[in-house]
């Protein structure tokens, strides 16, 4: 743990160095690139063969794709406990994102052209879900029921399984209920090319989706403009600003929840009280003590825990916006007021019952969001990413006839002969052709 206060020798360079402006690893990159190149000389073949080597099952390209079977046996494992906490997040999310989502308008300009938007979704869309060392229900659910909102028609999910062959229960029931279309047990970079590029056993998607590793992000990253991408999730960060009021035991408890997901995550906690920091410190150490997961807990709490003390709240907003944090949690008097200077979080928790686990598991807003600085230019994950946008322009004569000038301006201006000429022969003609009826498109 890093202990920084104002006045210390290299305070100021190491709040610069906090930055974490994400870049790719060259040795990751160059195994993704040989992994993607793999599957798409050899398809099914490099994908069960690279599933192995990495540490999965062997698998034939029968069993790669989750079976009716199996998702039925899943949901005889479900106890109510499960059931019922899916049954929250799932209904919150869904919620949320059928609020967010974008309609189709149609206006008239001042010439009198009708133009519009039409927003439809994907036809067929691949979702990542992390197996690792836990299976992660909750990114099941923020992402696949985002595309079932969207009314996404094929919704097809990667996922890691186990040497068994087998995906976790909970995962496989989550899901099915969220709206995934087909399943397949493959994870890394291979499972990403496959969604990209297709396989024998799995049709290439148009847009990919979800968080991963740093290979899965690397992949993503190589198989943009073969296929859209949402954003390039990485390691996950918090960063907790609070003030003299805050409760340190409740603080420290935020911050191990994120240490939790092991290499590469990022703690930070800022505050203006040296007595606040003191007690988080203490309860920092105390609480970690008894919690399970030691080895990924310990890498974070030596590596990449932060414990900042700062002149004054405004200096903590000013770090927080440089810092571009996954998610914020501000608890503070006036939390409101300091919420809106901050421009660059993914996700921003408000007041002491905000804890960003309830944004992690239920809240009902995504919990894939930005990282690595990427908050500064990218939002979180939403469900108008999983439409498609598409413009619509109509002009009848008359409209087009007050559009002409400047038509014919603008193609002078960029010696564009053709195109001024496209408007001016629907001119020449002394019998004009009458329009269909006009399209108004909308969801």
């Amino acid at each position: 743990m890093t202990i920084l206060k104002p006045g210390a020798p290299g305070y100021k360079a190491a709040l610069a160095a906090l930055n974490r402006d994400a870049e790719p690893d060259p040795r990751v990159s160059e195994t993704v690139a040989a992994i993607i190149a793999d599957i798409r000389k050899r398809g099914d073949a490099a994908l069960i063969a690279l599933t192995e080597k990495f540490g999965g099952p062997r698998l034939t390209p029968r069993q790669l794709r989750v079976s009716p079977a199996e998702f039925k046996a899943a949901e005889k494992r479900i106890d109510p406990a499960t059931r019922d906490a899916l049954s929250v997040a799932h209904a919150n999310v869904r919620e949320f994102a059928e609020k967010s989502l974008r309609k189709s308008w149609s206006a008239k300009n001042r010439q009198g052209a009708r133009v519009g938007e039409r927003f439809d979704p994907f036809e067929r869309v691949g979702i990542y879900v992390p197996g690792g060392t836990a299976p992660l229900v909750s990114t099941a659910v923020m992402t696949c029921t985002l595309a079932a909102a969207a009314g996404v028609p094929q919704i097809v999910v990667t996922t890691p399984a186990g040497k068994d062959g087998a995906i976790n229960p909970a995962l496989a029931h989550t899901l099915r209920v969220a709206g995934a279309t087909e399943v397949y047990k493959v994870g890394g970079a291979q499972a990403v090319a496959a969604l990209a590029y297709g396989t024998e056993s799995i049709p290439r998607v148009l847009k990919i989706f979800g968080p991963g590793n740093a290979y899965v992000v690397e992949a993503k990253r190589q198989c943009f403009g073969r296929v859209a991408i949402d954003l390039l999730p990485g390691p996950s960060e918090i960063l907790v600003i609070a003030d003299a009021g805050a409760n340190a035991a409740w603080i420290a408890a935020d911050l191990l929840a994120q240490a939790e997901h092991g290499h590469g995550s990022a703690v930070l906690f800022v505050t203006d009280s040296p007595t606040k920091l003191a007690e988080v410190e203490a309860a920092f150490a105390a609480q970690l003590a008894k919690l399970s997961r030691q080895e990924h807990l310990r890498e974070v709490a030596e590596k990449a825990t932060h414990l900042i003390l700062v002149k004054n709240m405004a200096e903590a907003v000013k770090l927080a916006n440089h810092y571009a944090p996954e998610h914020l949690a501000i608890i503070a008097k006036e939390e409101e007021k300091l919420a809106a200077q901050i421009r660059t979080a993914g996700a921003i928790f408000l007041g002491a019952y905000s804890p960003v686990v309830a944004g992690d598991f239920v809240a009902g807003p995504s919990h894939e969001l930005p990282t690595g600085g990427a908050g500064k230019s990218f939002p979180g994950l939403t469900v108008d990413q999983f439409q498609r946008r598409t413009s619509i322009v109509r002009l009848d004569r008359k409209s087009l006839g007050a559009l002409l000038p400047s038509i014919q301006t603008f193609s002078r201006i960029e010696g564009l002969d053709a195109h001024g000429r496209s408007a001016e022969i629907r001119f020449e003609s002394a019998r004009p052709i009458a329009a269909p009826p006009l399209y108004r498109g909308s969801r």
